[in-house]
């Protein structure tokens, strides 16, 4: 089913540009993150960008026509998973900044005197997040269950095979325990820092390249708004069909390259 082709029959693309640029809001550094899904968390359920793809298909179906329903669907699905991308990468570095909590309470209590099972459970609880709490108590009374990191491990995985090593070390050898945890959580604190440096650094190209991605839209928006009709043009003719599908090839290609120099930056 067609529409009559005008600004209405862009509300899909409208739809897939706010949620490309909507900003993050700033999240508690201590909120509670869960690591995994739990034991029923995403089984039998449609992935969240296949559902928006699919709403925004059925919405360009009803408003315009079919290439732009597909487009839609592809643009609103590269759209949320996007976002959703962008919300791991900033729980990943909340269960970091929790894990590193951790072991600076473990090295204070082992400095302190404190038995290593007394420790183990003074840092679990200091640990805002509980799987992290969690693996760091394992990593402490039964360091032979955590396994090694492989090499692209993530730092909280390389973290907590390097603490569960250090207590092997120490129960074999009587070293210090401390100075060890001590240097994990130093490692992890600059890494961290390392990384929040290396965000703020590309937030100005990021930046940039979310306005020009948006400026096609906004060209759109302007030239309905002096009585022409380009999403008319773009929608109904063959050259305009053509034009419009190379466009929304490029704009993907270009934001997709984009993110892939800032990942590469930031890694």
């Amino acid at each position: 089913m067609t529409g009559t082709p005008g600004v209405p029959a862009a509300v899909p693309f409208l739809l897939a540009a706010a949620l490309l640029l909507w900003p993050a809001g700033p999240g508690p550094v201590r909120r509670r993150v869960p690591v995994g899904p739990g034991p029923h968390t995403g089984r039998g359920r449609l992935p969240l960008p296949a559902c928006a793809a699919a709403l925004a298909a059925l919405v360009a179906a009803v408003t315009s026509t079919p290439l732009v329903a597909a487009l839609a669907a592809v643009c609103t699905g590269a759209a949320v998973g996007a976002r959703q991308r962008g919300r791991r990468a900033d729980a990943e570095e909340e269960r970091v900044a929790a894990l590193t909590e951790a072991l600076g309470a473990l090295a204070a209590e082992l400095r302190s005197g404190r038995p290593l099972a007394d420790a183990a459970a003074a840092a679990g609880a200091a640990c805002p997040d509980p799987v992290g709490a969690e693996a760091v108590v394992r990593a402490v009374r039964a360091p032979a269950s955590v396994p090694p990191a492989p090499p692209d491990a993530g730092a909280e995985e390389a973290a907590v095979a390097r603490l569960a090593a250090a207590v092997q070390l120490s129960v074999r050898t009587g070293c210090s325990l401390a100075a060890v945890v001590a240097t994990v959580e130093d490692d992890l604190r600059a890494r961290r820092r390392h990384r929040l440096e290396l965000r703020s650094a590309v937030a100005g190209p990021r930046a940039s390249a979310a306005l020009l991605a948006g400026l096609p839209v906004l060209a759109l928006l302007m030239g309905s708004g002096v009585g022409a009709d380009p999403w008319g043009v773009l929608t109904t003719t063959g050259t305009g069909q053509v034009l419009l599908v190379v466009g929304v090839a490029l704009e993907g290609a270009g934001l997709a390259w984009t993110g892939r120099l800032v990942r590469r930056v930031t890694r």
